[in-house]
């Protein structure tokens, strides 16, 4: 019975559906009238994605909208494709084929997509077309105004650090600046003996007088003596097995002149064509002297056109590039669990933390933090206005540049000094050659330093020098006479009573740059500056472990800097509504430091 039950059921199903007007409705009409509330409530009731939606729903999508004109095919919801990528972003998934995935069987995304499927292409066509960096910072910050009136952040105070991640990028296939001056030599000397040659050819036949011609004047490259003298360097500290010198020097590129070489091989196409001498080409065929010299000059033209072009991608601020990621510079990465000293492509990412939240990112292919502090602070400024009052961040920040942006903007800095362990020793504190050691004394309005046996240290010059386009002032003080001083050997540099009988000490000191250094060291000194400097190693390292260790983001999926950021930023923007759910639903708590604690 139960067998014709069921063989009775299929029959009416199989009649029920043969009718064309019932299959009809149900994908015409009934399919449109799927509730998706069905989902919403198969979801946890602390879901993070209805955080998301509560924090998208206050959100302007000006920007985004207007990436988007009226005209064409209509395609999927662009505010929809954004809640996606940022949901999975919560999620720690940044994978494209995943995510396309997700929306087909995760219920979260299933509801949060309304049960549309956009396929990999509508994804990659939003990001990298559609979501620019400026649209992600606009977002990022609406979310954190919201933040802000719900007490959560002030915007009064940034912790900033940063972490180098592998680009997407082939670590094998780079380019060196130094490998860069090393051929460059060879092929300025292949140049200028065909430069000779020329000049020889003119010369022996006549042709400087028959085709008006003058001789080819060899150009000259800014820094290659420079380069020369550390070839030859390493050259001996070869034979010595000495470790091998960076040749790094930066080269006056604009002098590499191609242009020049194009001018010669057109002068030896007017000679042949007017001496009646041909060019020929393949086996058995013998090439004229003229032939001979254009082609070789095509060779190194063409090679000094590929070098400029590497110069030009560098620029002046890199060292390094990978072939198959322009912008990627090599940097030493802390997972080298080998510890040979492997470099790999990478990009320098900067985050700015504030109460468990990043309030902004930077990505940046300099290998230093040096560069970075003030475009970070200037993000601030442009999107919140002059309401940061104090910046925290590790010795790696310590410049006379960036001290001083932070003092022109009233910031207070509480920047860890580079030389932060050394002034607890007793060498740097008994050294008296340095000026710190010294007494200072004012006569007549004039400033000038006394020395440990008690001799006068007069100003003599100021001397300015030029780094990264920043101007340093440099005091220099002497003393007039330091004959007959027992303390010679701890006061100079390097002293040899031989050669260094009659030298006296003299000293260059930038003023401003100390005075900068010293507030910055009183700060973090503080009760206050001490709490900042435990907070900012919790919330930037925890960022940093988490990203790298829980959600395994260790590389990019993207290439160059643009999409780089964009990947890294929807990240952030996920991490923080991560964060805001967490304190919606009390799992944490507003940091304030260990003062409470032990008031309690």
């Amino acid at each position: 019975m139960a067998n014709d039950n069921h063989l009775r059921s299929v029959t009416l199903y199989n009649v029920t559906m043969n009718s064309n007007k019932y299959y009809n409705e149900f994908f015409e009409l009934g399919q449109q009238k799927i509730n998706f509330n069905f989902y919403e409530l198969s979801l946890p009731d602390d879901d993070p994605v209805f955080t998301l939606k509560k924090v998208m729903e206050e959100m302007d999508f000006t920007a985004l909208l207007a990436q988007y004109s009226g005209k064409g095919k209509h395609g999927f919801n662009p505010i929809m494709k954004y809640g996606v990528l940022t949901y999975a972003n919560m999620r720690g998934i940044r994978e494209i084929d995943r995510i396309v995935e997700l929306c087909k069987r995760d219920l979260a995304f299933i509801w949060l997509s309304q049960g549309e499927q956009p396929k990999r292409d509508a994804f990659y066509d939003f990001i990298n077309k559609k979501l620019t960096p400026e649209i992600l910072d606009d977002l990022n910050y609406q979310l954190l105004r919201r933040l802000k009136k719900e007490g959560l952040i002030t915007l009064e105070a940034l912790f900033i650090d940063g972490t180098k991640i592998e680009a997407n990028a082939n670590r094998y296939t780079f380019v060196w600046r130094g490998t860069l001056n090393y051929h460059l030599v060879g092929l300025l000397d292949s140049i200028d003996s065909l430069y000779h040659k020329y000049n020889v050819l003119l010369e022996d036949n006549g042709y400087n007088e028959k085709y008006g011609l003058g001789n080819a004047m060899m150009f000259i490259i800014e820094g290659m003596d420079k380069v020369r003298a550390v070839i030859e360097k390493n050259r001996k500290r070869k034979l010595t097995k000495h470790k091998k010198l960076p040749n790094n020097t930066i080269i006056e590129i604009d002098n590499c002149s191609p242009l020049d070489i194009l001018k010669l091989q057109k002068n030896l196409l007017m000679i042949a064509e007017g001496e009646g001498i041909g060019f020929v080409y393949g086996k058995g065929k013998k090439k004229s002297e003229i032939q001979q010299l254009y082609e070789e000059l095509d060779v190194c033209g063409s090679k000094l056109m590929e070098y400029k072009e590497c110069f030009e991608i560098m620029g002046k601020e890199r060292n390094s590039y990978s072939k198959t990621d322009l912008e990627a510079t090599f940097m030493r990465m802390k997972d080298d669990h080998m510890m040979n000293g492997q470099l790999k492509p990478a990009y320098n990412v900067q985050i700015a933390v504030e109460n468990y939240f990043i309030v902004h990112a930077y990505v940046s292919n300099d290998r230093t933090d040096y560069n970075t502090l003030i475009p970070v602070v200037q993000k601030h400024i442009h999107a919140f206005g002059e309401v940061l009052k104090e910046a925290t961040a590790d010795s790696g920040y310590c410049s006379e540049k960036n001290l001083l942006f932070l003092k022109e903007h009233t910031i207070e800095s509480y920047i860890k000094l580079q030389d932060h362990e050394q002034r607890k020793t007793r060498a740097y504190k008994e050294n008296i050659g340095k000026y710190y050691n010294m007494t200072t004394q004012i006569f007549e309005d004039e400033h000038f330093y006394v020395c440990h046996d008690g001799r006068e240290l007069r100003h003599i010059r100021t001397e300015e020098k030029e780094m990264d386009g920043y101007t340093q002032t440099l005091e220099v003080y002497g003393c007039a006479d330091c004959s007959g001083c027992k303390h010679k050997a701890q006061c100079l540099y390097k002293y040899n009573p031989e050669k260094d009988a009659d030298k006296n000490k003299v000293m260059k000191i930038n003023e401003r740059w100390e005075a900068l250094k010293e507030k910055s060291h009183a700060n973090i000194q503080s009760e206050k500056g001490i709490l900042n400097r435990q907070i900012r190693s919790i919330q930037t390292e925890g960022h940093f472990g988490d990203i790298k260790e829980n959600d395994d983001f260790r590389r990019f999926n993207h290439r160059t800097a643009d999409k780089v950021y964009k990947e890294f930023m929807l990240y952030a923007i996920g991490r923080n509504i991560n964060k805001y759910h967490r304190f919606l639903c009390n799992k944490i708590q507003k940091f304030e430091g260990k003062k409470e604690e032990h008031a309690a």
